[in-house]
Formats: C-alpha cells, structure tokens, sequence
C-alpha cells in the first residue's frame, strides 16, 4: 500500500439496501470534502455482497443524491479508474475474495464452519439463558481434519470464519477519538465469507481498502466496534491499514439515533420536497463539524477551505429539521430571482402537485420572475410554491366572500369599497406598486375608511386570501386586467 504521505485517497461505500439516508450521504460528504481540500481523490465503491437486503433502483437513488449535492466523483460507476470494477459483486465475480479468503485459512487464520442454522440457534440459547455473552464459541476452530471432512459431507455449504486472538487488547487509533481499546475475550471469530461464496462486509471492505489503496477510511461511528477485526485482517495479511476516521453518529431531536420515527431520513425526499443542494450541503457539514462557535453560512468553497479532519466532533450531532428549513429559506432569498424562478418551473409544472391543469403550460417565465421576489421571503421550501403561487397564474380565485367585509365594516360599505376600487383602478394610468398606494390611500381617505379596510377589501377581492406579499406589488404583478376582472368578481 502507498505511504500515507502519498495523495489522499478516500471512498464512499454504500450499500444499495434503500434510499440513501442524511447520516450516509453525511459520510459522502465529509469523505468528498477531505480529498478536494487535500487534492486527493474521492472514489465511489458500490458494496452490494449482501444479496437478500439488495433494493432495485437503490444504486441509482444513491448516485442521483450525489449528483444532486455536486459531489462528482473520480473513479468509481459510470466513471471507472485504475482499480475497477467498482461493485462488489463484479469483483467477487472475478474471484478477488475467494482468493483472499483461501490465503488466510492456508495461513491458518481462517477456517471452514460447519455449524449448521440449527446449532447456532441453540448455542444462541444457550448463551441467553447463562447470561453469557452471545458470539460464536469457536466449535470449528480447531477440529482435526478427519472431523473437517465429517462435517463437510454434513454440511457442504459451509462459512468461512476468521480467527480472532483469544486474549490481549486491540488497540484503534482513531483520528475523531484517540485511542480505542478493545478486550480480545469479547471479539469471536467472525463470518468472512458465506456460503454463498460471496465475502461479509469485514472481508470485502478490508480487501478492497487495499487493493484500491485507500488512505483514509471515514465512515459513521457505529462502525467503530468493527474496527478492531478489521484490524486484525489487515494485519494477517501484511497490509497497512489506513487512518481511520469515525464520524458522530446522527441524533433525532430527542437524542435518540435518527430514523424514519423522527419524519423522513431519504436524502431523495428532500430533494423532492424542494430543499436547495447549496442549504442540505451547507447543514449537512455541520452534523459533526465545524469551524467555530458561530459561523453559520458556508459556500461549497468555504467548506472547502476550512474543512480539515481536526474540526470534525466526536460527540453526537443533532438533526433539526426546523434549522434545515432556515438554511432552505436563507439560501432561498439569497437566490438571484431569475435562477430561482428556473427552479421553481417543474414544482409548478408537475401533473399531479403543480398548478392546476387550466394553467397553461409551459409557464411563463418572465412572469414568473416577477413574481418570485414578492414571495421568496415566505418560502421555506420549492415544493411550496404551487399553492403559494396558484393566485397569479388561475383565471378567478375561489373564496368565501365574507372575508371581504373587513372589521369595522358592513355589506354596503363592503360593496361600496369594491365599487370605487374598480372604477379607480379603470382610470389609472400608471400601475407601478407606487402610484396605486398613493392612489388608494387617497381612496380610502376620500371615504372615510381605514386604509386597512379597504387595502384588506381589495387584497381579499384579487387573491382570494388575507395573507399575501405587498398588496401593490402584487397588483403590479397581477397585471391591469386581471386586477379589473377579479374586482368585477368580487362585486358581482
């Protein structure tokens, strides 16, 4: 393997078992992160040796976040590289791990388990019941060969386990958490190739470590424990075994680990829901890092030039879906409204959650970036913005008509206020957002109203709502002629 003085190599490896969850793209991130700061490479390694857990479509969910998040990668699918193939299950085809694993049981530190389902059930069992704690008891481990080849014809589909040490510590160096030991007594010989054929995790993550002449392995914290067998596989092959980075392990808001309990845990679903890859990316660097007490805000080139291993936390860090939708709603106000616009095109758009069907499509997008600036400021997330929206773009707002009788008025105030708004607005002539508040200031002082009576009469008479951006503003938006249409609406 190459000195860790050489160029960072670092690998994202996940399992193709489901959508890919916040903490693993969190791992993608920070892995991303530290080979770009360093002018390393970043490498994507599909680990799917676990056949019954295999989701279809699931590697391209995983590949679609990270694409979404900008975080290209240098070797691995639909790139390729030096150190291909880049799936497990190509690799493990090409007999990579069955060749590994004969080397260690050649070497005497692995060895063929014949237990069949059945006794290690009732080992387990046995275990529970003396209050012992559970692992395999080594039965196979030292059989003579004459017993090997009883058991054999017993059981032909048999595992492969790895000798673990049956006294001493194990020591990790860890670079989030110093020094870790680990009680040898407590670590049993674990399973490395099944009888599939196909190698565990522990196997093929060690093997191919190496092989791909990873520098640095960063991954979530509850693959800590995992580390001391690692550990003793690389040294039963003579590998060097690269830094080991464990990230803080991802809290829901009551400190429990996050899942599915504390709402959605797909990075596709927020993607989906309309959070900006700038905002996920920005959040997503603080769960576990960070550069000091304060700072907040970070580009994708901030991250970039502060990111270093040092900062990175070890106690836990704390998903907060109410902070994300800040993030979402800062970094959407700080978007250029052209831009954001061209975003919110497909949320409005879409069949089914879009604008309703007598929109036409495709929208209009020049009007469109009109409109954006009178109502980023409400919008937390894209997926918002068709019934933010839906008022500019529909022919007439449907609305229960007594919420344009204002407090402090009645039916024939009410009727009167509509009146000379319409007749006001057919004889203005200049319909920026300023020359109609002075216009209608001037109204409702002529009639002895409130401005806000007769501001809140008319916003409810062309939107349909009490709540919206700027009134005037929206009325410039709106246009002349919707505005005409709406007023004669709410009259008639």
């Amino acid at each position: 393997m190459k000195s860790m003085s050489n160029p960072v190599r670092v690998r994202y490896a996940p399992s193709p078992t489901g959508e890919p969850h916040l903490g693993n793209i969190r791992s993608a991130l920070f892995n991303w992160l530290y080979a770009r700061a360093s002018g390393g490479q970043f490498i994507v390694r599909i680990e799917d040796t676990d056949r019954a857990r295999l989701v279809e479509g699931a590697q391209d969910s995983i590949l679609d976040a990270l694409r979404w998040l900008g975080l290209d990668w240098d070797e691995g699918p639909e790139v390729e590289g030096a150190y291909g193939p880049y799936v497990q299950s190509e690799r493990q085809a090409l007999g990579i791990y069955q060749t590994h694993t004969d080397w260690l049981i050649a070497n005497d530190h692995a060895y063929e388990c014949y237990c069949t389902p059945e006794r290690l059930a009732a080992m387990r069992q046995a275990q529970q019941a003396a209050s012992k704690s559970p692992g395999y008891d080594r039965h196979c481990r030292d059989l003579a060969e004459a017993a090997r080849v009883d058991f054999r014809k017993q059981n032909p589909t048999s595992v492969v386990r790895f000798k673990m040490p049956l006294e001493g510590e194990i020591v990790i160096n860890d670079v989030v958490r110093g020094e870790v030991k680990f009680e040898s007594s407590l670590l049993d010989d674990f399973v490395i190739l099944k009888s599939d054929a196909f190698p565990t995790y522990h196997l093929a993550n060690v093997v191919d470590d190496h092989l791909m002449e990873i520098t640095h392995v960063m991954r979530a914290e509850e693959w800590l424990p995992s580390a001391p067998r690692h550990k003793m596989l690389y040294e039963a092959f003579g590998f060097e075994m690269p830094e080991l980075v464990h990230l803080p392990i991802i809290l829901g808001p009551d400190r429990s680990k996050l899942s599915k309990r504390h709402g959605a845990t797909s990075t596709i679903y927020y993607r989906d829901e309309g959070y900006l890859a700038s905002a996920m990316l920005n959040f997503l660097a603080l769960l576990g890092w960070s550069l000091d007490d304060s700072s907040e805000i970070f580009s994708r080139e901030e991250l970039l030039k502060h990111f270093t291993l040092e900062r990175i936390h070890a106690s836990p860090a704390v998903f907060d879906k109410d902070k994300l939708e800040w993030y979402n709603g800062v970094y959407i106000r700080n978007m250029d409204p052209k831009a954001l616009a061209e975003e919110l095109v497909s949320y409005l758009e879409a069949s089914v959650t879009g604008l309703p069907t007598s929109v036409a499509r495709p929208i209009d997008r020049d009007y469109l970036a009109t409109i954006v600036p009178l109502e980023r400021e409400r919008l937390k997330r894209l997926s918002e913005a068709p019934a933010m929206f839906e008022f500019f773009f529909i022919d007439q707002p449907e609305y229960d008509h007594a919420l344009l009788v204002q407090k402090g008025m009645d039916a024939d105030t009410t009727r009167n206020a509509v009146e000379r708004a319409l007749a006001t607005a057919e004889t203005a002539s200049d319909w920026s957002a300023a020359a109609l508040e002075a216009t209608y200031r001037a109204l409702a002082e002529d009639m002895g109203l409130k401005t806000g009576q007769l501001f809140g009469t008319i916003r409810t008479a062309v939107s349909g709502r009490t709540a919206t951006p700027p009134l005037f503003d929206m009325m410039s938006v709106l246009g002349h002629d919707r505005v005409l249409s709406r007023l004669k609406a709410a009259l008639a």
